[in-house]
């Protein structure tokens, strides 16, 4: 076993000498919240950074004759969700190396795209689109599926482990 493969999350990334990025899917759902205290409790234990991604994207109606208000900015609410989502888990002692990114586009997508060159992704197992009863939501299972690097799904807390 090599050493990039023993320790993916402390080991540095082809040559780069960087050390590897930890992605997380956050949504401001519980789910997303534990997902990002998993981040931060790896993150002490092997080092590294976190870059904590959200996305959005218009409704699928938009352009159908459904209007929108005129000063509607997607793109600022969803990195104010995220901000309120790393406030509320790290509170004012934000880890080093956290990053927040906001994208548009689907969630999924998103985050395969950001995860290509990290180490790990961390996804909460349902989001605010969830299905009570769901072991996975649709975002957790495509990532599970198609990530280029190991796949970690949040059901829990880590204090609770």
């Amino acid at each position: 076993m090599t050493t990039e493969s023993a320790t993916p999350l402390a080991s540095t990334g082809r040559g780069t000498g960087r050390i590897r990025r930890i992605v997380v899917g956050v949504d401001g759902s519980p789910s997303s919240k534990s997902a990002l205290r998993w981040a931060g409790r790896l993150l002490a234990l092997f080092g590294g950074e976190i870059e904590a991604v959200t996305s959005w994207e218009y409704p699928s109606s938009y352009g159908w004759g459904v209007g929108l208000p005129s000063d509607w900015r997607p793109d600022l609410d969803a990195a104010k969700a995220l901000e309120s989502a790393v406030d509320e888990v790290f509170g004012t002692e934000r880890p080093p190396g956290l990053t927040c990114t906001v994208r548009e586009g689907r969630a999924s997508y998103v985050l395969l795209e950001v995860s290509q060159d990290a180490g790990l992704l961390i996804v909460g197992s349902r989001g605010h689109g969830g299905f009570a009863g769901l072991l996975l939501g649709s975002v957790s299972a495509a990532c599970t599926e198609h990530a280029k690097c190991p796949v970690l799904v949040a059901h829990g807390d880590p204090e609770q482990h």
